[in-house]
């Protein structure tokens, strides 16, 4: 955990809440409750009340759901598909192996300097997904990954070797204010909502599925 605090040393404001989407099954995958024990771990070394952490996943049982509340944690009511805003307050989210679609839409959902100055995210890395999909599929489909890339700063989680597969692939992310206020003032002008119309594998589910 103090591997996430590490980057947050600097300027950037220390998250006063945490949301977590997509953490899975816990109740019946091990991987899972590994995600959910080093979630724990955060919230205790970045001085997040359990009570300031939200979590989403459709795939909750009620029994996982009451775990949840009953180690202090906040169950959103709805899939709110990652459009959250940060309303100002500085927010860690929480969203190990997610689809590259929940990414995208909380970008787009504080989609400005000030916003996303305020974001800290936990999972897949962006430069990753910039090296795994071509470039026209990148900018197409997920176009605020795209724009972003010259204006976050990312490091990996260190490697365990018990833990490869729990967290392969995972980075802390944090967009500095000032490298953000560098990007080219087009690219602010573009907000249009994602709608992933010709995307073939949308790793979403969508609200109401």
């Amino acid at each position: 955990a103090g591997a996430v605090r590490a980057p947050l040393n600097g300027p950037a404001e220390p998250p006063a809440r945490c949301v977590c989407y997509g953490l899975g099954r816990f109740g019946r995958c091990p991987a899972a409750r590994y995600q959910l024990a080093f979630l724990l771990l955060l919230l205790d070394e970045l001085r997040v009340p359990p009570a300031r952490c939200a979590l989403f996943d459709p795939a909750f049982s009620a029994r996982e759901a009451a775990a949840l509340r009953a180690l202090g944690l906040c169950l959103l009511p709805e899939n709110e598909e990652g459009k959250r805003d940060v309303e100002g307050e500085a927010t860690l989210f929480y969203m190990v192996h997610c689809g590259k679609a929940l990414y995208n839409n909380l970008l787009w959902s504080n989609w400005s300097p000030a916003a996303l100055s305020k974001l800290v995210i936990i999972g897949n890395s962006f430069r990753g997904i910039e090296e795994r999909l071509l470039s026209r599929i990148l900018e197409r489909d997920y176009s605020y990954i795209a724009k972003v890339l010259k204006g976050v700063e990312e490091v990996a989680l260190p490697s365990h070797p018990r833990y490869l597969d729990t967290f392969n692939d995972t980075s802390v992310h944090w967009f500095p204010l000032d490298k953000l206020q560098e990007l080219s003032p087009e690219v602010w002008d573009f907000v249009e909502e994602p709608m992933y119309q010709d995307c073939e594998d949308l790793e979403i589910i969508r609200k109401g599925e």
